[in-house]
């Protein structure tokens, strides 16, 4: 006979040796709330993502609405949310933004609205104090926490403050991202933050598209599919070395909205030049090597409010805290001058190390692994420990207590077990004899059958239900302790959640400098410098894109001056580079606007309000417009909206029409400029339009410079050396580049043959022209045939003669 002892539950399967925290793909979604009233415009949004409230401070915003426009560019909201009572200007515009419910796929936002007063001040101010914000200790005071939200949110900005009302009435009403949630579960908000649109570039979709800033591409791996593009080749790609998520948002962020803040491109610069520092080398592997272990913090205190957090949540904060105090550290050794060095130093508070040592206290993180469960070390609460201890002895105890139920059972019964089974209790389990056929089969004196399960009987004895009021549903027990003690953590860490918030905001920033330090050491890019004059100097500019493609890359300057040389005429060959040499100016301009430095040996930039291109024809089915009208409308863009602080680059306008209209065009607007003198933009033009000169359609003044590409003509070979020089083209060379596209030769002779007649004022002879001679023998035949008639004969029909023979013969002739 044998007695044995066992827990019955199993335990779900380990997670393995070493987790890292997985952050999920969780579509981001943006919810914006607009009003506009007596020219001044307030936007707050809510990005579910981080889970933060963005505000921005009423601002002057013109009946146009473009600064609104270029927000909503930017953000892409799913919806807006504005007041049912609105002024014409704005209800005309959010107009021509509706999606219908069965439009949504179109890109375009859906209109929320609500009445009126959702959006009252004194309702919108109480919604705000009402509302109950996980980083606001709960132990503040009504009066306190009015203080606290006063110094986050500018309450002395009436329509900001209605706008937010009225978003914080959206988000409740749709609950956003906690629909699945219990009612009572407010939509998490973990912070409030301010953001502005002042001193920014004006750049379109179509300058974005054609300097390549971002491009999406399909994603190759069949798994990915359905799940959209990914980023090709691109400035956005090419530059994005960031470490984590944070930073490679906040790049991109950069690249969308391109300042001309001199005091912050500065900033961005002193970093960078820090960090290309040969000294500091080391420091750059540091900092590094921390920024990869910056997790996800705003899903992770996202999922802290809904009480739903994983077990690798817990080893990322405890990370991400002790890579930020590592930060922290390290940033307090460098150089005080460097503002983002100081701001980290500051900003980095001993919360972290709050954060951390409180984590590193309660949670075990091994325990918690192999259980896939919230584990609380030992000596962190008594009770869990005692009733830990008297769960690991429990085999032991309950072999002797089967020890002695065996003794009491019949002796054809040679074995039994006492189990534990949580949220049931103990059980005493023996083995099914072959006499235990029907359910009365199962009744023994003294024993309260439970079930069957695998050929084995379950009891009730008076033992087991001793143990049961002794020691109680102990594993149940166990996981509703730590669940509270969990509870309490996360309520101690999200009323710390202001310095994580710093630090995502300032590991972001940090993040993209070191990246963009990194592509200027590999490229060996230099730093801009800025100046108030308008203009640019540049040595030895070259395209970023492209340098990383050819073989070899030809460098060329730019020189335009602030009350000469402002419009530039760029001619030669076509394949000489000159659409590359102005993408390459718009690029270096861009990325210096961003805080980058540039590919070039030196570079000086002056201010720069916008960047208009006319370059590549966009795809014109969609929008129902021909391919020359998209040209107008780009170019109609540079000469409405252009000013003397503007870089506009035109390529090859006027090709998509006739050539005499296409021409004029071109002239007609090269002269609107020229008659503004020293307030006209910055123009780089390449045109094949080589009328344009030699008819001296422009005046001669000291705005105009003539560029060309450089070539050599020889023999029959045309040779590109893609370098810029001043002077002018008069011919394309279309013959040899046709030529380098495989084009037949025989047409390639023919359109020679054609050009050079046109070009002599010659006229142009079929190439089926029969000769004099022939012609002449086709005439003597048809006289002869003439002749041979019989005109007093009746039975000739002159008419079968002519359609049959003369007429045939005389198309033929002629």
């Amino acid at each position: 006979m044998s007695a044995t002892s066992a827990t019955s539950c199993a335990l779900p399967l380990p997670l393995g040796p070493e987790q890292e925290e997985q952050e999920e793909q969780e579509g981001s979604e943006t919810h914006m709330s607009v009003l506009w009233y007596a020219g001044q415009l307030a936007i707050t949004y809510y990005d579910t993502e981080d889970c933060s409230v963005y505000f921005m401070p009423e601002i002057p915003d013109n009946e146009d609405l473009k600064l609104l426009q270029k927000v909503i560019g930017e953000l892409n909201p799913q919806c807006i949310v504005t007041s049912a009572k609105q002024d014409q200007n704005i209800a005309n515009f959010l107009t021509n933004l509706t999606a219908t419910a069965g439009d949504k796929d179109t890109g375009k936002p859906e209109i929320v609205l609500f009445p009126n007063i959702d959006f009252g001040l004194e309702v919108s101010k109480q919604r705000i104090l009402s509302r109950q914000f996980p980083f606001i200790p709960s132990h503040m005071t009504a009066s306190e926490k009015i203080l606290y939200l006063s110094s986050v949110i500018p309450f002395e900005s009436p329509l900001m403050i209605r706008a937010l009302g009225g978003l914080l009435k959206f988000l409740d009403r749709r609950r956003v991202g906690v629909e699945l949630e219990d009612s009572s579960t407010a939509v998490p908000i973990l912070a409030f933050k301010k953001f502005v649109l002042s001193d920014t570039v004006n750049l379109d979709q179509d300058t974005y598209c054609v300097l390549q800033i971002f491009k999406s591409d399909i994603h190759p791996s069949v798994y990915k599919l359905s799940s959209g593009l990914k980023e090709g080749f691109s400035l956005y790609g090419i530059l994005n070395r960031c470490r984590c998520k944070w930073g490679e948002k906040l790049l991109r962020l950069w690249l969308t909205r391109p300042t001309w803040n001199l005091t912050e491109l500065n900033k961005r610069l002193d970093v960078i030049n820090f960090f290309l520092q040969a000294q500091n080398h080391e420091t750059v592997l540091t900092l590094q090597n921390c920024l990869k272990n910056i997790k996800n913090v705003p899903l992770i205190l996202k999922r802290m409010t809904l009480s739903n957090t994983k077990v690798s949540d817990w080893q990322a904060l405890y990370k991400t805290a002790y890579n930020a105090v590592c930060l922290r550290d390290t940033c307090r050794s460098l150089p005080d001058s460097i503002e983002l060095f100081q701001t980290i130093s500051r900003v980095f508070t001993d919360d972290l190390h709050y954060i951390a040592n409180l984590i590193s206290k309660v949670v075990d993180f091994e325990g918690s692994l192999s259980e896939n469960r919230f584990i609380v070390r030992p000596n962190v609460d008594a009770t869990i420990d005692e009733k830990k201890r008297k769960l690991m002895g429990l085999p032991a105890f309950l072999t002797e207590v089967a020890q002695k139920e065996l003794e009491t059972l019949d002796s054809h019964i040679s074995w039994c077990s006492v189990t534990y089974i949580p949220l049931i209790g103990f059980l005493l389990a023996i083995e099914r004899l072959p006499s235990m056929v029907d359910k009365t089969d199962f009744e023994i004196e003294g024993l309260d059958f439970m079930f069957l399960s695998e050929d084995k009987l379950y009891y009730r004895s008076a033992r087991t239900k001793e143990l049961d009021s002794l020691l109680g549903d102990l594993q149940s027990e166990i996981r509703d302790q730590e669940t509270l003690i969990r509870h309490q953590l996360q309520t101690r860490i999200l009323e710390k959640c202001e310095v994580l918030n710093s630090v995502i905001e300032y590991t972001a920033h940090l993040d993209v400098l070191l990246a963009l330090a990194a592509m200027a050491r590999e490229n060996a890019y230099c730093r801009p410098r800025f100046t108030h004059r308008h203009g640019f100097h540049i040595k030895d500019g070259r395209h970023p894109l492209m340098e990383l493609c050819a073989k070899t890359f030809v460098a060329n300057p730019v020189d335009s001056g602030d009350g000469t040389r402002r419009i530039k005429i760029i001619t030669g060959p076509n394949s000489s580079g000159k659409s590359v040499y102005l993408k390459q100016v718009g690029l270096i301009v861009f990325m210096a606007l961003i805080g980058s430095y540039v590919p070039a040996a030196e570079a000086e930039i002056g201010v720069v309000d916008g960047i208009y291109t006319r370059i590549h024809s966009r795809e014109s089915v969609s929008v129902g417009l021909s391919t020359f009208m998209i040209d107008l409308n780009q170019v109609a863009k540079a000469v409405n909206n252009a000013t003397e602080r503007s870089l506009v680059l035109i390529d090859e306008f006027g090709k998509g029409t006739n050539t005499l209209d296409g021409l004029s065009l071109l002239a007609a607007v090269l002269r609107y400029w020229i008659r503004q003198g020293t307030q006209c933009p910055q123009v780089f033009v390449s045109t094949n339009f080589h009328s344009l000169m030699q008819l001296e359609l422009l005046p001669d003044t000291p705005l105009l410079e003539y560029l060309t590409m450089e070539t050599h003509q020889d023999g029959e070979e045309l040779i590109f050396f893609y370098q810029i020089k001043q002077g002018m083209s008069t011919i394309s060379h279309a013959a040899n580049i046709a030529t380098l596209a495989g084009m037949p030769a025989k047409i390639i002779e023919r359109g020679v043959e054609i050009s050079e007649l046109i070009r002599n004022g010659k006229p142009i002879k079929r190439l089926d022209d029969p000769s004099k001679g022939d012609r002449m023998e086709k005439c003597k035949s048809v006289v002869e045939k003439f002749l041979c008639i019989d005109l007093d004969d009746p039975q000739v029909d002159l008419e079968e003669f002519m359609s049959k023979e003369v007429l045939p013969s005389a198309a033929s002739i002629l």
